[in-house]
């Protein structure tokens, strides 16, 4: 009975994500119409931009369930959404991106649906949401620097075959989501708070990354990202207990 009001949940999210992006494209069609030139925001005609609309609508709904730390269910989706995404990211030629959705992502989810469905950490107590302590939040931190610096190595040598000095906010932007995604991914699995935080860092790093490419439509998609993250994130630490606050206590009113 309690599976069965779980895959609910996932359901009524994933027609709450379908009225949302809707309603968005709406907007957009109107915007076309009336300030810019058809095609401008809304390209049917790009194969990777077609694929990365129900990965889109799949991603929200895969948030909005797993606002719920008790439900496992929004990873089937994850899973959906990240096989989607990596099918987009061939199209676009960023084969990091590519093997990060199929060869990471995917199972850092399927991870993620064995803890969850168990709600229990090793220990046998209840699987709750906690932040990182503090030797674990900054070894997080300085992984991802490393990622991002990886990253940004591999994009100017293998890539983009140009030089360090180059293209930077759009290298760093990059390196950035990718770092932050892979850490939110991970900590996921094991109920962090910590993972919200690199969700909104992915976000971020968007936003600024779609601006510098004058991207309207996928600027307008990351400020939603951004807005649902944020949403995601608070009512996470809502559920957090005072004990299971670690580095954050401090910045919540803690001690």
């Amino acid at each position: 009975m309690k599976n069965a009001q779980l895959w609910k949940a996932l359901g009524r999210n994933l027609l709450l994500s379908i009225g949302m992006f809707a309603c968005i494209f709406l907007l957009l069609w109107i915007a076309e119409l009336f300030i810019f030139e058809p095609g401008t925001l809304l390209k049917w005609h790009d194969a990777a931009w077609c694929v990365g609309i129900p990965a889109s609508i799949i991603g929200v709904s895969y948030i909005l369930t797993i606002r719920d730390p008790q439900n496992y269910t929004g990873f089937f989706a994850g899973i959906v959404m990240s096989a989607l995404l990596g099918v987009q990211f061939t199209l676009q030629k960023s084969y990091d991106s590519t093997f990060l959705y199929f060869f990471v992502f995917i199972p850092f989810q399927m991870m993620s649906i064995y803890k969850w469905s168990r709600n229990k950490d090793d220990g046998g107590a209840s699987f709750e949401p906690k932040f990182l302590d503090i030797p674990r939040f900054w070894l997080s931190i300085f992984i991802g620097l490393a990622v991002t610096a990886g990253d940004y190595f591999i994009q100017t040598v293998v890539f983009q075959h140009n030089g360090f000095g180059e293209n930077i906010a759009v290298k760093l932007c990059n390196g950035l989501m990718i770092s932050s995604s892979f850490l939110a991914n991970y900590w996921l699995i094991y109920r962090k708070n910590d993972s919200w935080l690199y969700w909104f860092i992915y976000s971020v790093a968007g936003i600024v990354l779609f601006i510098v490419l004058g991207n309207i439509f996928s600027l307008v998609l990351f400020c939603f990202f951004l807005v649902i993250n944020s949403m995601a994130g608070i009512a996470w630490i809502k559920n957090t207990k005072p004990e299971n606050l670690y580095w954050a206590a401090p910045f919540l009113g803690k001690k």
